[in-house]
């Protein structure tokens, strides 16, 4: 699903989506990489959870900041700000779901786009992730 022309903005929205919720202690942060996935909706799910609605919250506000300081975009659309159970941020090319650990589990995204190249964001490799998010600032 990538547009022309475009080629390097669905990267640097993800990139700047995990160094948001890494600044928050976000936690089980995993990428979906949606491109292949046959009726994909966007280039890139980015899925994480906080341990509260008030962690939830907070990241969300860090990745709305982070993306825009970053790549100068809005979010085109967000659901969930209410009660923070589960936080949907959607930037046409990439998608955020911000969960609380039991409405992650109850939801099941991973298995339901069990299809997608999925990896998941360790401290191992959040190192190469910090270093590589340097370049773009």
């Amino acid at each position: 699903m990538l547009k022309t022309g475009k080629e390097q903005k669905p990267v640097l929205l993800k990139d700047a989506v995990i160094q948001g919720i890494i600044e928050k202690k976000g936690k089980n942060i995993v990428r979906l990489d949606m491109r292949k996935v046959s009726g994909g909706v966007c280039d890139y799910f980015v899925i994480c959870e906080g341990d509260s609605a008030v962690q939830v919250d907070t990241i969300a506000h860090s990745v709305e900041e982070m993306v825009f300081r970053t790549t100068g975009e809005r979010v085109y659309h967000h659901e969930g700000y209410e009660n923070a159970e589960w936080i949907l941020l959607d930037y046409v090319d990439v998608v955020v779901h911000i969960f609380q650990p039991e409405f992650r589990k109850f939801y099941n995204i991973e298995n339901l786009w069990a299809d997608a190249e999925k990896e998941e964001i360790t401290l191992e490799n959040n190192v190469e992730f910090k270093i590589k998010y340097e370049r773009y600032k």
